[in-house]
Parts: C-alpha cells; sequence; structure tokens
C-alpha cells in the first residue's frame, strides 16, 4: 500500500465526496474512484458506504482513517526529523478571523512559536464567518475563528474562552450617549449599522427585526467611519475601537447582554505541515493556560 493512496482516502474523509477530494487534489475523479475501489480490494473490506450524498464510513473504515491518520504522521516526522534536523520549523500558518478580542489567544501563541522558530511566518485574513468557512473549506486558509455553531462532524475545533460583549458605537455628542445603557428600543426609528457576526445573535430579538438597518459590516475600523460621518449607529464588539481621548466616538452596552465567544476551528483528517501542528498544540497551550489562571 502506497503513502499516496492514503493521503487520497483522507482527503475522500476530509471533503465528503469522491468529487470534491478529487478537485482537492488535482486529479481525475475516475482515476480516484478507481484508486479507492482497489484500496478496498487490497483491504478485502468496504470502506464506504454507497449511495449517500456524502461519503459515510464503515466500521472498518473508521478504523482505517485511524491508522492512516497515524502512519502518514509518523511518516512526515520522520522525514523532518531526518531532512531538518539541524534546522528549524518553517513553513507558513493561515488564519482567518473576525475582528474580536479572542484573537489574543492567537495572537499570544503565534508572538511564542514565533520567538522559538523565527522561520514559522503568519498569514492573517480578516472577515466574517460565511466568508472564512468559504476560505477554509476551499483550503486557502489553515484555521478560522468563527461565532457560530460548530459542525463537530467536519471540523475540530478549540473554544476560545473570552467572550466578546456588543455595545453601541455613537458619537460623543448624540443624544443616547448620556444613557448608561443602550437598550433595543432606543433605537427605533434611528439608522443602525450592523455587524454580519452580530446577525445571528439577534435573529431572535424581534425587536431587532423591526430597526432601521442602515447597513451591514465586516471590520468594525468601515464602520467607525460610517458612525462618525453620521450614517447612522454601529452594534459591534466591545474593546475593538479606541474611544478614549480626542476621539469623536463613544460605546455604550447594551442592555441585553448577549455574549458571543469564538472558537477556532479547522477541517477534520487534514494532514497538516510541521508548522500548523506546531501551532495547534501552542494554541490549546495557550487556552488551557489561561483557564487555570
Amino acid at each position: 500500500m502506497e503513502l499516496r493512496t492514503m493521503q487520497y482516502y483522507l482527503a475522500v474523509v476530509r471533503e465528503g465526496t469522491i468529487s470534491a477530494a478529487a478537485q482537492s487534489l488535482h486529479i481525475a475523479q475516475p482515476s480516484l474512484s478507481r484508486s479507492m475501489k482497489e484500496l478496498e480490494e487490497e483491504l478485502g473490506t468496504a470502506l464506504f458506504v454507497r449511495g449517500n450524498r456524502r461519503i459515510t464510513l464503515t466500521e472498518e473504515g473508521m478504523i482505517f482513517r485511524k491508522r492512516a491518520e497515524e502512519m502518514i504522521r509518523l511518516m512526515r516526522l520522520t522525514e523532518e526529523e531526518i531532512s531538518h534536523a539541524e534546522r528549524n520549523i518553517y513553513g507558513s500558518v493561515r488564519i482567518g478571523a473576525g475582528e474580536s478580542l479572542s484573537f489574543h489567544y492567537l495572537s499570544r501563541a503565534a508572538a511564542s512559536l514565533a520567538k522559538e522558530h523565527p522561520d514559522i511566518h503568519f498569514h492573517i485574513i480578516s472577515g466574517d464567518t460565511e466568508d472564512l468557512m468559504d476560505e477554509l473549506n476551499n483550503g486557502l486558509i489553515d484555521f478560522a475563528v468563527i461565532f457560530t455553531d460548530v459542525d463537530h462532524t467536519i471540523y475540530q475545533a478549540i473554544e476560545l474562552p473570552l467572550e466578546d460583549h456588543f455595545v453601541l458605537l455613537m458619537p460623543k455628542d448624540c443624544p443616547l450617549s448620556d444613557k448608561k445603557e443602550i437598550h433595543i428600543s432606543d433605537l427605533t426609528g434611528l439608522p443602525v449599522i450592523v455587524s454580519r457576526a452580530a446577525v445571528p445573535y439577534f435573529s431572535g430579538s424581534e425587536e431587532l427585526s423591526a430597526l432601521n438597518v442602515a447597513a451591514t459590516y465586516n471590520l468594525i475600523y468601515n464602520a467607525s467611519l460610517l458612525v462618525e460621518d453620521g450614517l447612522g449607529y454601529a452594534i459591534c464588539f466591545d474593546g475593538l475601537i479606541n474611544t478614549t481621548g480626542d476621539s469623536p466616538l463613544c460605546v455604550r452596552p447594551i442592555a441585553t447582554q448577549i455574549k458571543a465567544a469564538g472558537t477556532l476551528i479547522w477541517k477534520k483528517y487534514q494532514v497538516f505541515s510541521p508548522a500548523v501542528q506546531m501551532f495547534i498544540d501552542r494554541i490549546r497551550d495557550t487556552v488551557n493556560q489561561s483557564l487555570q489562571q
């Protein structure tokens, strides 16, 4: 059995369909189907349940998936130890994340890892959950920080403990700035600018659905300019815009406080580079240390 065949198998499990796996591997679908059939014949057992829209593994298929992951990981580690024994780990870690204070966990892990391995480079993509999921599923990023429910059949996940709180960003000289906290009803008839990340948290609110949503955004800096120039009031996460000093803006907490916790996710059954795997280990350590404090 070739290592490549195991990699093909894990790609099929990861992508969920033969066609999607073939596309990610840049090979013809019939060739991949034939390779999987030959693998089953070699093992003398069925690995997949045919007829479903997405790949479903038999019990033997789940056993083989686990062993294939272990063998490939062992092979990667062996190659790395032999070829880079005298060198630092190197490579790129690609992270997609929305604007959130929970990103501190990732930035601390990245800074710690970079001190030990300066040849590891980090590439950060900003966006909301919908955009980042597309990037992750298309293999353009290794990780995504999302603020919605996680499908644990497809993704592995680490919950980031720091919770974000929603506030209202407004001009300092507006009438609402005199309030200690903002009720959604205070915004009736006013133009509101809403983060696309916030929409799922308010989707069940009849008060919010009745508001005049003048704009949506995925980058708070752009939203702050809209507020500053008079388009409306922005619902956003706290702590992302500096409203101290001579800033013309201020924030007030939203009374019906909704907390949003971010989750770092990555696709299951993915064979990562040593750099990416080290980042996973480091982010786990960072989160665990934070929980113990």
